[in-house]
């Protein structure tokens, strides 16, 4: 078994161990815009549920030199964005929005998807999309130094979009019409594999 201490470690060496370890992660595909409405879109997979009362999601965005990514310092100027569940069939457009390009473009012009008004947010939502969440900014949290850190940012579910083909009643959610695809590590990517069932111990 090999030991390491983090503290050894370069930023990408870290990366790399945690990215490839912590997995399948689920990706946050964020729209989100700034305060002239440039929109932006990205895909990140430091991603998860955080809470449910309030309903609550974090993201989490590196920063280079000092400097964040587009979603965290729009997020941060205007105090909202849109979360969608990457799924299958978008996964392809995702992934060209990840691409580095100038801060006023519009990584959806890569795309071929189209953007539909949201209902509480200002900021436009993909369409076709068949999960996704308006959100409010709850805070943002620096991690890390100003050179190498990250953004841990939390937000506040404030409208669900959920379609007809993967609900479930009561408030359930079909996985398997989702078709829900997981970040491994570098350019790895799982699809939803099998289920199984463990009873929890109730004593």
């Amino acid at each position: 078994m090999k030991h390491f201490n983090p503290k050894d470690l370069t930023q990408r060496e870290n990366y790399k161990l945690l990215s490839g370890s912590v997995l399948p992660r689920p990706i946050a595909f964020v729209t989100s815009q700034d305060k002239e409405g440039h929109l932006n879109a990205a895909p990140f997979s430091f991603f998860n549920v955080v809470s449910s009362h309030p309903p609550m999601i974090m993201i989490s965005t590196g920063r280079t030199e000092g400097v964040r990514k587009d979603t965290a310092q729009n997020i941060i100027d205007t105090g909202e964005f849109v979360v969608h569940i990457s799924e299958l069939s978008m996964i392809e457009g995702i992934n060209n929005t990840a691409a580095p390009i100038e801060r006023e473009a519009n990584e959806l012009e890569r795309t071929d998807f189209k953007t539909i008004p949201s209902d509480v947010v200002n900021v436009p939502a993909v369409e076709g999309a068949r999960i996704r969440f308006e959100c409010k900014l709850d805070r943002v949290i620096e991690l890390g130094d100003d050179k190498a850190g990250s953004d841990l940012i939390l937000g506040e579910v404030v409208r669900y979009h959920i379609a007809d083909d993967v609900y479930i009643e009561p408030h359930k959610i079909d996985v398997q019409a989702l078709h829900p695809v997981g970040r491994l590590a570098g350019n790895d990517y799982v699809k939803l594999g099998q289920e199984f069932v463990l009873e929890r111990p109730t004593e």
